[in-house]
């Protein structure tokens, strides 16, 4: 099969999956959809509850092992949506459908990609291609799951949209929890210990917090509060003022450093919700990024999370299709962005596992 023709072949697959609903926890139709490729091109595949993965053919335990992963869940489209997020169809050369960009058309390119490279001789790597599950809303049975059942991972390529340019870094994120507290009272007494007016000065200290580290690749830590909530009546001053804090972390610090720091710090009880989505990093001089660089592409930092979050491995991520659509009305991908996508993939594995 030609490269042209693959490629049509991952077209038509994206156009089946976006057809499926497959929410996260409910990816077995897409799932079994999966399946049928390997077994229409005749690759032996395993599958744990909705992942599907699938080995090169002259897998050899002596060698390291190079990971293509992307997902096949969705989230539920949003109500601004004017077309049927599960009808796939093309317009000016755009493939409309929920999943067509975030992230089918990195998945499909990858699985594509997987198969072109299933049976060639004397590569420096194993490839272990995964189409996981339950990405979007990070869940037990993702790739972070799946991990224990599969061998060791060496290095991996994460399928997000990208433009094809390579994310280098993705930030990690940790969410707080905090509480102001004050003295409850009726709101005609005099009260100099009111916790919404305690609360003030709080904002005001995590508005102007700065972490002392940056980053090359992804800049400053961010912090946001992005929820207040307190009291239930008029004439009531409540008790407390509870707050939610997203953190989206450099690789410069680990989540436990961020989670130790704003614990000792803050002006606040503040306590994490959980340290397990840390930043994720892959060394510039790698030569993975290397071979991508020489085909023209870009480095960069990601402030957006994926699946690398699981991975104690160097990883880069990397996909057609561009991230501000995702999660977007009327989500589309360009069918040349898959095209293009397929090309590069090859181009850039032909540099990274045949050196």
């Amino acid at each position: 099969m030609t490269q042209q023709q693959l490629t049509e072949t991952a077209i038509g697959l994206l156009k089946n999956l976006i057809s499926i609903q497959s929410f996260s926890g409910e990816e077995d139709k897409t799932a079994d959809a999966i399946e049928d490729w390997f077994k229409d091109f005749d690759i032996p595949f395993e599958r744990v509850n909705n992942n599907v993965f699938a080995k090169s053919k002259n897998w050899d335990n002596r060698k390291p092992t190079l990971l293509l992963n992307s997902h096949h869940d969705t989230v539920k489209p949003n109500k601004a949506y004017t077309k049927d997020p599960f009808h796939a169809h093309v317009e000016d050369g755009k493939l409309y459908g929920l999943g067509s960009n975030d992230a089918g058309g990195c998945l499909v390119s990858l699985i594509a990609t997987f198969t072109h490279y299933y049976a060639v001789e004397n590569l420096n790597h194993n490839i272990l291609m995964v189409a996981s599950m339950e990405e979007e809303n990070a869940g037990q049975k993702s790739l972070r799951g799946l991990l224990p059942q599969l061998p060791k991972i060496d290095v991996a390529i994460v399928g997000e949209p990208t433009l094809m340019d390579l994310a280098i870094a993705e930030k990690g994120l940790v969410v707080f929890d905090a509480v102001v507290k004050g003295t409850p009272s009726h709101a005609a007494h005099p009260n100099d210990n009111n916790s919404i007016y305690n609360s003030i000065k709080v904002l005001e200290w995590f508005k102007n917090y700065k972490f002392k580290k940056t980053s090359e690749a992804l800049g400053n830590v961010k912090m946001t509060v992005t929820q207040i909530n307190a009291g239930n009546q008029h004439n009531v001053v409540p008790a407390q003022v509870t707050l939610v804090i997203d953190v989206r972390v450099n690789d410069s610090y680990s989540n436990k450093e961020i989670a130790d720091l704003l614990k000792s710090e803050a002006p606040c009880e503040i306590k994490e919700r959980g340290l397990r989505l840390n930043s994720s990093k892959i060394n510039k001089a790698h030569p993975l990024v290397k071979s991508g660089i020489a085909l023209g592409r870009k480095t960069y930092g990601s402030p957006t999370l994926s699946d690398q979050a699981a991975l104690t491995c160097q990883s880069l991520k990397l996909g057609p299709g561009d991230s501000t659509r995702s999660h977007s009305a009327d989500e589309y991908i360009y069918l040349q962005e898959i095209e293009e996508g397929i090309d590069l993939y090859i181009k850039i594995l032909e540099g990274f596992l045949k050196t």
